[in-house]
């Protein structure tokens, strides 16, 4: 089972901008590729924050969901 989540973001590297991110900087989601606990995600404008660690399948899932509009905001 992976980690819910890992108290300081900053120490995990590296990191990479979501590319449903916008380019207006406010709502910027980073990600991380390759890591053994699973997917951690991040909010970019807290970096040294939490990040939460998603099980890849339920990572999947998501980034699905939203490709295909199936997520309502």
């Amino acid at each position: 089972m992976t980690e819910p989540s890992t108290s300081d973001a900053a120490t995990l590297t590296p990191w990479r901008k979501s590319t449903y991110s916008g380019n207006e900087g406010g709502s910027c989601l980073e990600v991380m590729d390759g890591h053994p606990s699973g997917v951690p995600v991040r909010d970019s404008k807290a970096p040294h924050g939490p990040a939460l660690v998603f099980a890849p399948a339920g990572w999947s899932s998501f980034v699905d969901a939203v490709k295909n509009g199936r997520l309502s905001a």
